[in-house]
């Protein structure tokens, strides 16, 4: 069997018009923006809207066709949707599948929906990469859509500092014979003895929404976030150079490195933890907060659309979650 190589043939990204501040929030709760910045390095975070259509379908939507503009591609051509959501449109259909209708697709493409928390748009990646290396697709949808909002309790100040809404796209497909752009290598985990550190246990079918379940406040997320905070740093360091090893390199290969964006403290300790150069981490947790599987995606659109990231780049990118899952990719863009 002919092996191809995968390709990231264009990226696209959409944040919400609406800008909450540290300064916004701290009107509504005990807290301040030095406060904030001091344990996160976030300033803002962009809130979806659904009354402009800001559902994670409308902003995958968005994301979506300026991925397939950049590829060169129609939303016909796209044979494979995948796409993560923490909090989807509905509990069915898919919102991958109302994704597909509000793209125009009519091949009748398959559509899947993945939640891996935070970690769902790179547990995506070494999916899509095998279907493309194998032949059995040509262009894939990877999509993180993530409208936090709709679960973020507004009245606690450790947790409703931290998230914001957004969408990152990406279309993979083969690269051409005399191209090098590739994956290199991939790692996905999930050590579930930690999944109590970050929960949102109703609303699903062993925990309805009740009226005794809205009186506790558990319809609401919760966080560890020392636990947290630890478990990130050291699994998506290990992550992170272990793709780097398994691909016959080392960190000094690396052009950039793209971390989930959940807190600035978290991706420094990271880095801290190899030694890798400040100036070659993409960071953009500042402007918008931790949008879960949606940070890694806009943030490798940002860059690649403002000149940073360039062909032939060796990109390294991670990413950790609710599971608690975790992931890292070494690519060739």
């Amino acid at each position: 069997m002919k092996l191809f190589n995968t390709k990231i043939l264009g990226t696209g990204s959409f944040l919400p018009d609406r800008v909450v501040t540290n300064d916004d929030l701290s009107k509504r709760i005990d807290t301040s923006h030095q406060w904030i910045v001091e344990r996160t390095g976030i300033h803002s975070r962009r809130i979806a809207d659904l009354s402009k259509g800001e559902s994670p379908s409308g902003m995958a939507k968005e994301a979506a066709l300026k991925a397939i503009e950049a590829a060169n591609l129609t939303p016909n051509d796209i044979d494979l949707i995948l796409l993560s959501a923490t909090m989807p449109d509905q509990v069915m259909p898919n919102t991958a599948s109302v994704l597909q209708e509000k793209l125009g697709i009519t091949n009748n493409c398959p559509a899947l929906d993945v939640n891996a928390a935070c970690s769902g748009w790179i547990y995506l990646l070494p999916m899509a990469d095998a279907m493309i290396k194998t032949g059995l697709y040509k262009h894939i949808l990877v999509v993180g859509s993530e409208m936090l909002s709709s679960f973020n309790n507004w009245d606690d100040r450790n947790t409703c500092i931290l998230f914001g809404d957004a969408c990152g796209a990406a279309i993979l497909g083969r690269a051409a014979e005399n191209e090098d752009s590739q994956i290199y290598s991939t790692i996905l985990s999930s050590d579930s003895t930690k999944k109590d550190h970050l929960t949102l246990w109703a609303g699903g079918a062993v925990k309805r929404i009740t009226p005794e379940v809205l009186e506790k406040g558990e319809q609401w997320m919760t966080m560890n976030g020392q636990e947290i905070f630890k478990a990130a740093v050291k699994t998506m360091a290990a992550h992170s150079e272990k793709v780097i090893k398994d691909s016959g390199m080392t960190m000094n290969d690396v052009d950039w490195f793209i971390p989930h964006q959940a807190n600035l403290r978290i991706i420094e300790a990271v880095g801290n933890r190899f030694n890798f150069p400040a100036e070659k981490v993409i960071i953009n947790v500042d402007k918008y907060a931790n949008t879960s599987s949606a940070t890694v995606p806009v943030a490798l659109d940002e860059a690649i659309r403002d000149g940073r990231i360039k062909r032939g780049d060796n990109v390294l990118l991670a990413a950790f979650g609710a599971g608690l899952t975790a992931g890292a990719i070494f690519l060739k863009y």
